[in-house]
């Protein structure tokens, strides 16, 4: 199977064969469900927030597309300020990040791309945030900070053109992940969730075809199943009434009101409450080899999912942990985890993204077709999100990928010292489930997607069955 699949692909790649369309499998003959790689047994994503790859990687030396670096070793990346003076990508001062800036909203990533010369984000944030420091957008981490991070893109294949899926915040880029397309949403309102995909989710497909899939996210307290639906019911019920008047009353306290993935389609959370589970359970079967196929690993949104204003090395020791707990746990033989974020954050990063295939013809739902009272009103109480589409005027499309982020691959089979540059997005991680279970693509995004199947090798002797040892990150796990 795995040769078909690999002559398919090649073909892809080198001589331009035309994608899939949506609702076709990779290989039309076999069923929907055929394990078309039973090397690989468990697939895990670990998917962070908000960080772009130059933020996190640039100065990786040696490997991957990072920044410039001019003779004094420093980068030679820089935007303008609105007054034309040049800020130069720094080195942060803190991992602490600063509260609400660079901001990741549609309208601030459209500013920040400007058509692709990828010279707004000092100028976006005085845009969107006139008080807040201008240069923030320029800061980076190095390997003194992130040295878990830093570590893990040296030893595994890191993919250095892994973009998020579209140039917005979270909850689109997360959408994509679960179901090629984010069927409208451009901002991260809860009130705008209440809507479900005509092909629906990749876990509707898993769920359909008999695979097992789980999302294991960090649970405070209540470990209970049950009182989780209540809990979850009881916000849906909130995002209704906040829909019906338009989040007017609400929108100052609105947070982000999800606490894992799945839950971005929140009509159809229902049915795979079964599915939900905490990080207790995912170690658990990490250690004892019992991951399901499919798994998405989600951190606490609040506590050290790496979103500012939280210091990044709580979201290192996290994801330290759960890789870790793979790497050496009794299923890593066949295992693939990739970690990855799900967009820039408002951090520079200076590889313009391409051009993407849309994945459907559902456009952006505007605040610029609302009320002007009602748009103003948005604008003064969640600045953050509610300007997104004021200002823009024309249509708001899926046509193009978002900021590059990190990403890399983890398994047994990976090819050591080795560098994927193919272009990947978050329907990446969708076109590797439907490869590996022959399942119909959702969308014409996921359609038209590379896997990052190109990062492993299947047939020889897997280069990583031993594990490496990777150092500790800055802050161990539970010591904070």
């Amino acid at each position: 199977m795995w040769e078909r699949l690999e002559r398919h692909e090649l073909k892809r790649r080198g001589r331009g064969t035309a994608a899939l369309r949506p609702g076709e499998r990779p290989i039309p003959s076999l069923p929907a469900g055929t394990d078309l790689l039973p090397q690989i047994k468990h697939i895990v994503v670990l998917m962070m927030e908000n960080h772009s790859y130059d933020n996190y990687l640039g100065m990786l030396s040696g490997r991957g597309d990072g920044f410039r670096l001019g003779r004094d070793g420093q980068p030679e990346d820089a935007n303008p300020n609105a007054d034309g003076k040049m800020i130069r990508g720094y080195h942060a001062l803190s991992t602490q990040q600063a509260n609400g800036v660079p901001c990741q909203s549609w309208h601030a990533s459209h500013l920040q791309w400007n058509d692709g010369r990828m010279d707004g984000f000092v100028t976006s944030t005085q845009a969107i945030e006139p008080e807040a420091d201008e240069t923030v957008a320029m800061s980076y981490l190095t390997e003194s900070d992130l040295p878990f991070y830093y570590a893990l893109a040296r030893t595994f294949p890191l993919a250095d053109r892994w973009f998020s899926s579209c140039l917005g915040p979270t909850f689109p880029n997360r959408r994509f992940l679960i179901a090629g397309t984010a069927n409208g949403l451009v901002d991260d309102l809860p009130l705008h969730l209440l809507d479900y995909p005509p092909a629906g989710t990749i876990l509707d497909m898993l769920s359909r075809h008999g695979v097992s899939w789980m999302n294991y996210h960090a649970v405070a307290g209540d470990a209970s199943k049950l009182r989780r639906l209540a809990r979850h019911r009881r916000r849906m019920a909130r995002r209704r009434l906040s829909s019906l008047l338009e989040g007017v009353q609400h929108a100052a306290d609105m947070p982000k009101d999800i606490q894992f993935t799945a839950d971005l389609f929140p009509l159809g959370i229902a049915r795979h409450v079964l599915h939900v589970d905490g990080m207790d359970d995912f170690f658990e079967a990490a250690d004892n080899g019992t991951l399901p196929g499919f798994s998405i690993v989600d951190p606490s949104f609040e506590d050290f999912s790496e979103e500012n204003p939280q210091d990044v090395r709580k979201g290192e020791s996290f994801a330290a942990e759960v890789i870790n707990r793979v790497i050496h746990g009794k299923g890593w033989p066949g295992t693939l985890l990739i970690w990855t974020y799900d967009e820039h954050g408002g951090y520079y990063d200076h590889v313009p993204p391409p051009a993407a295939v849309p994945p459907d013809d559902v456009e952006g739902r505007s605040m610029a077709e609302r009320p002007a009272w009602l748009r103003l009103l948005h604008r003064i109480l969640v600045p953050g999100m509610a300007e997104d589409a004021a200002d823009d005027g024309g249509p708001m499309r899926y046509d193009q990928y978002g900021v590059r982020v990190p990403a890399v691959v983890v398994s047994p089979f990976a090819r050591p010292d080795f560098v994927v540059s193919d272009v990947l997005d978050h329907t990446s991680v969708l076109k590797l489930v439907e490869e590996k279970w022959n399942l119909p693509a959702l969308t014409r995004r996921d359609a038209a997607a590379l896997s990052p199947l190109g990062a492993v090798d299947l047939e020889g002797q897997p280069a990583f069955l031993q594990p490496p040892e990777l150092p500790d990150p800055s802050l161990k796990w539970g010591t904070w």
